[in-house]
């Protein structure tokens, strides 16, 4: 969880990500955090995570970000028990916008899930935790199993190598989700989870209007050849699709609509919008870690 810190001269709020060398290295997670680093320092877009500055010293690497002070999607979510049909429209859009985005860049997120989403303080959306965003060039495929297990796609279950098209399977989950307060292949048994997401049967609650129900099951599309997104219009075929007909993407680009909900936060510095975790003490070596895997950070 980053920490919040503050710029003595401006008065300015940030959140700091401290990464231990020692950890990354045992969960070989070296490549995710250079990337990341990488990705986010090339990323510029209203519903992207702002990283502004990156250092490291001899036990940690550290990355400077935008402080987003509603908290946590999965918080309000949770709180909530679901969202209405227009809040799930509302951030439904702006990631959309955000995979638009990254997608341009070549850039497959991997890891979309409520926790990974962050509400400003004018009740916007930002994506965040990009550690498993990866460069995948339109000819390539990468065949890595990443991401969070209840939005995972079939072919990186199947090992069948993948690109962007899996966020937007991810991004039908997260529909989903957001309307029942549950993802639809939710099981105890994570292999159960796989069984299902494979199958790609989804049952849907009373909850759905016919043309939400109608995106969600060509975006949580086993045949890629039919799914929405990876076809040849696409983005298009999400974004001109009958459920977002009454939505002004240029308006919601350029924030000008109206949020369905803004965080009530007293000030910059306040927290109360994210859970509570203890406070970490952190030790710095006297001597550099890893200097040659991360010479690159």
């Amino acid at each position: 969880m980053p920490e919040k810190i503050r710029h003595i001269e401006t008065d300015s709020f940030y959140a700091l990500k401290v990464l231990s060398k020692v950890e990354i290295v045992k969960s070989r997670q070296v490549d995710n955090a250079i990337n990341e680093k990488r990705i986010l320092s090339a990323c510029n877009f209203p519903f992207v995570i702002r990283l502004f500055y990156s250092f490291k010293d001899n036990s940690y690497l550290y990355m400077v970000m935008e402080f987003v002070i509603g908290g946590e999607m999965f918080t309000l979510l949770r709180n909530m028990r679901r969202f209405p049909e227009n809040m799930v429209k509302f951030y439904g859009a702006q990631v959309v916008l955000a995979f638009e985005y990254l997608h341009h860049l070549t850039i497959a997120y991997r890891d979309l899930k409520p926790e990974n989403l962050l509400i400003t303080a004018d009740g916007f959306l930002k994506v965040a935790d990009l550690g498993f965003a990866k460069l995948i060039p339109k000819d390539k495929r990468t065949w890595t199993l990443c991401g969070t297990p209840d939005y995972m796609a079939p072919e990186i279950i199947m090992s069948k190598g993948y690109h962007c098209a899996v966020d937007w399977w991810a991004f039908g989950v997260l529909l989903y989700e957001m309307t029942t307060g549950f993802p639809p292949f939710m099981h105890q048994d994570q292999m159960k989870t796989f069984e299902h997401i494979i199958s790609g049967k989804v049952k849907f609650t009373n909850n759905f209007s016919p043309v939400l129900k109608d995106l969600v099951r060509n975006l949580i599309q086993v045949d890629l050849s039919r799914r929405f997104g990876n076809l040849k219009n696409g983005i298009n075929d999400i974004k001109r699709h009958a459920y977002f007909s009454d939505l002004d993407w240029l308006q919601l680009y350029q924030m000008k609509i109206r949020p369905p909900y803004k965080p009530k936060c007293k000030g910059p510095c306040d927290t109360s919008c994210f859970e509570k975790w203890d406070e970490e003490n952190f030790k710095v070596s006297d001597k550099e870690k890893f200097k040659y895997e991360f010479e690159d950070f």
